[in-house]
């Protein structure tokens, strides 16, 4: 299902196309937005934003500390994207987390995990996922 007229973005800041259309914004976190998203995945602590969200404890430059949890809540936000929600997926800086994250949920939309990091890197930032564990990580999604 695409988006919903009423659920456009007004900025396509950060905002990428996953593999089955749907799309996924990208940013800072605590960084001014022009649309609100109806669900946020933090990927740090902090200030919460105003509209629905989930953490997941995922360490500066490191990967989530807890893979199950991780995945459900990339599973959760792939689905609400999927259903026409504006999808925000937000770190300190914006790259490595969030990059490893938005590859993550390319590969959850089908996009071969061996493409993932060259993928992030084209369509959102060209220093997404900053780490050889994050790659790694990224190898290993089902």
């Amino acid at each position: 299902m695409g988006n919903r007229a009423s659920s456009a973005w007004l900025d396509d800041t950060g905002l990428v196309t996953l593999p089955t259309g749907s799309q996924v914004r990208g940013r800072r976190a605590g960084d001014v937005t022009i649309t609100p998203a109806d669900f946020a995945l933090l990927l740090v602590g902090g200030p919460a934003p105003a509209w629905p969200h989930r953490r997941i404890r995922w360490p500066d430059f490191w990967i989530p500390t807890d893979r199950t949890d991780a995945l459900d809540a990339l599973r959760e936000a792939l689905r609400r994207a999927h259903a026409g929600e504006r999808v925000e997926v937000a770190c300190r800086g914006g790259v490595g987390r969030t990059g490893t994250a938005l590859a993550a949920l390319a590969i959850l939309d089908g996009l071969p995990a061996p493409q993932a990091v060259s993928w992030v890197r084209a369509h959102y930032h060209r220093r997404a996922v900053e780490t050889p564990w994050q790659r790694r990580w990224l190898r290993r999604l089902p």
